[in-house]
C-alpha cells in the first residue's frame, strides 16, 4: 500500500489553524516567569493560568459534541478559532492576574474545540490514511510551538516590556485563514440518527486513562515550568531560558514527522515505552545540569520523548473501547483538562514549599506511573493501525 498522502488545500487550512493555537502554548509555557515578573505573583498563582486552561479543555470537551452537531466540524473549528482570538488580545492586553487567568481560559476553550475539530475533520478527510495525515499535521503544529517560544524569547532579550505582543502573531495568520483559505461553499450537516456512542468502559481502558493523564501530566509540567528550573540551576536569566524551551518543540516536531518511520516495526505499546525512555532521559539531563547549552540538549531529548505519547496513548484507550472510539475521546478531553490543570499548579504549589528544582522530581513520579501502565496492561491495537501508522 502507499505510505503517501496528498496535502491539499484542505489539509493546510487545518494544519495551519493548529499552528495558530500552537504559537500560543509555545509561547505561553515558557513565558510564566517573565509574567510572575510582570505581576508579582508566586509560582502557586501563576501556576492557576494552566488550571484555567485545564478547565477549558474539559468545558471543551463537553460542549465540542453539541456545538459539531448543530453547525458541523468546520464551522466548529472557526468558532474555536474566534475564542482563542479573543482570549489571546485579552491576555496580551490584561494588566494583572485577575484578568490574564479567565483570558487564559477563554483562549484555552478555544484551542481545545480548534484542536479537537482538526483531528476529527483530517480523520473524516484522509479515512484510512489519515493516522498519517495526523502525525503530520501535528509536526506542523510544532512549527507554531516553537515560533512562538523563539518569538517571544527574543523579544524578551531586547526589549522586555514588550515580549506579550510577540503572541498576536497568531492574529495575521489566523486572520489570513479566514479570509483566504476558508472553504465558503454551504456544506449541509446531518447528524448520525444513532445518536452518540454511550455506556460503561471496561477496567483495562480506565486504568489504560490513569496512563494517558501520567503522559499529559508530565508533558505540561515540563513545557510549563522548564524555563523556571533552568533559571534556577543554571542562573540564566527569564529572556534568555525561554529561548532554551524552543528545543522542547523542536523535539517534539522531529519525533512526530521520524519516530513513526523509525519505530514502524514495533508494537504499539513498545513504541510508547520507548518514547516515555527518551523523555525520562531528556528529563534527567535538565534536572542535573547546570550548563545552559546542555540543558538546551536535554530540553530536546525531553521534547522527542513526548513527542508521540499523546497519539500512541489515545491508540491504547480507543483499543479498550470495544469499538467506540467517539467515547474514548470524550473521556480522554476530561483527562486531559485534568492533566494540563492539575500538574502545572500542583508543580507550582510544591514549587513554592521546596523550590523549583525539588519540586520536580513529581515529573518522573509520572514517568513511571505512565511506563508501568503500559507494562501492566498492553493493548491489542489491530495491525491495520500499525502499518497505517507509518510515514
Amino acid at each position: 500500500m502507499t505510505h503517501k498522502i496528498t496535502r491539499d488545500r484542505y489539509f493546510w487550512t487545518v494544519a495551519l489553524q493548529t499552528v495558530c493555537v500552537n504559537i500560543f502554548l509555545g509561547s505561553f509555557g515558557p513565558s510564566q516567569p517573565l509574567l510572575r515578573a510582570d505581576q508579582g505573583t508566586s509560582l502557586t498563582i501563576a501556576g492557576l493560568h494552566g488550571t484555567a486552561m485545564g478547565v477549558a479543555s474539559i468545558l471543551a470537551g463537553l460542549v465540542n459534541p453539541h456545538l459539531a452537531h448543530r453547525f458541523g466540524r468546520p464551522v466548529t473549528a472557526w468558532i474555536g478559532i474566534g475564542f482563542f482570538s479573543v482570549g489571546l488580545i485579552a491576555f496580551v492586553a490584561s494588566p494583572s492576574v485577575l484578568f490574564s487567568i479567565p483570558a487564559a481560559l477563554i483562549a484555552g476553550f478555544g484551542i481545545s474545540i480548534t484542536i479537537n475539530n482538526a483531528i476529527t475533520a483530517i480523520t473524516t478527510h484522509y479515512k484510512e490514511m489519515s493516522p498519517m495525515a495526523l502525525t503530520q499535521a501535528n509536526a506542523i503544529a510544532s512549527c507554531g510551538y516553537v515560533s512562538g517560544t523563539l518569538i517571544v524569547g527574543t523579544i524578551a532579550n531586547n526589549y522586555r516590556d514588550f515580549w506579550r505582543f510577540g503572541m498576536l502573531i497568531a492574529l495575521p495568520l489566523a486572520a489570513f485563514l479566514f479570509f483566504g483559505m476558508r472553504d465558503k461553499t454551504t456544506e449541509v450537516h446531518i447528524p448520525q440518527e444513532d445518536g452518540s456512542q454511550s455506556g460503561k468502559l471496561s477496567r483495562a481502558f480506565w486504568i489504560s486513562w490513569v496512563g494517558y493523564v501520567a503522559c499529559i501530566s508530565s508533558e505540561f509540567a515540563i513545557s510549563f515550568w522548564a524555563a523556571a528550573l533552568i533559571i534556577d540551576r543554571t542562573g540564566a536569566t527569564p529572556a534568555i531560558s525561554t529561548l532554551t524551551v524552543a528545543a522542547l518543540g523542536t523535539g517534539m516536531a522531529l519525533g512526530r514527522w521520524y519516530g513513526g518511520r523509525i519505530l514502524k516495526r514495533w508494537q504499539i505499546d513498545t513504541q510508547l515505552n520507548t518514547f516515555i525512555g527518551i523523555q525520562a532521559v531528556g528529563f534527567t539531563i535538565v534536572w542535573f545540569s547546570h550548563n545552559l547549552q546542555i540543558s538546551f540538549i536535554g530540553v530536546l531529548i525531553a521534547g522527542l520523548g513526548i513527542s508521540n505519547q499523546f497519539a500512541l496513548a489515545s491508540l491504547r484507550m480507543i483499543a479498550f473501547s470495544d469499538n467506540r472510539p467517539d467515547l474514548a475521546i470524550g473521556r480522554s478531553s476530561i483527562a486531559a483538562g485534568i492533566a494540563i490543570g492539575g500538574s502545572p499548579f500542583l508543580l507550582g504549589v510544591l514549587g513554592d514549599a521546596f523550590g523549583i528544582s525539588r519540586a520536580y522530581l513529581m515529573v518522573p513520579v509520572l514517568i513511571l506511573i505512565a511506563y508501568a501502565i503500559v507494562k501492566i496492561s498492553p493493548s491489542h491495537v489491530p495491525q491495520k493501525v500499525l502499518i497505517d501508522n507509518e510515514l
